[in-house]
């Protein structure tokens, strides 16, 4: 999933050691418009698989993300891990920096539109099968 807004807030990372080893998150919060309000969400980021440093608060951004939830004593979280963040400037160019595509080759479009059902087109709703 992705999802674009403006990067309002960038929390401090916290660490700590599981049986796995040490681990690190970090969250940040965006404003995206969903209909005549605005609306905040809180994503997370694992290890150091998303480089935060280089995001500025108040730019626009694109979040790649998936939503988890997990059950926990009969209760329920649901977790928003990105995968990726860039520049929504950096996105919108890359977008129309891409080269148009090449023409199709082989076999000419028709050029008028067949007659499937032969020049005695009879209207009497008697279907050939």
């Amino acid at each position: 999933m992705d999802i674009t807004g403006k990067l309002i807030k960038i929390l401090e990372p916290i660490t700590g050691t599981s049986a796995n080893g040490t681990w690190k998150k970090q969250s940040f919060v965006i404003e995206y418009a969903n209909g005549q309000f605005p609306k905040k969400a809180c994503f997370q980021v694992w290890g150091d698989k998303v480089n935060l440093s280089s995001l500025v608060v108040g730019e626009e951004i694109h979040v790649f993300f998936d939503p988890e939830s997990r059950e926990y004593k009969d209760n329920w979280y649901t977790e928003l891990r990105v995968w990726k963040v860039e520049s929504a400037q950096n996105q919108a160019s890359s977008f129309s920096s891409m080269p148009t595509p090449p023409p199709a080759t082989g076999a000419p479009a028709p050029t008028e539109m067949p007659d499937f059902m032969g020049s005695d087109n009879n209207d009497d709703g008697d279907l050939p099968f």
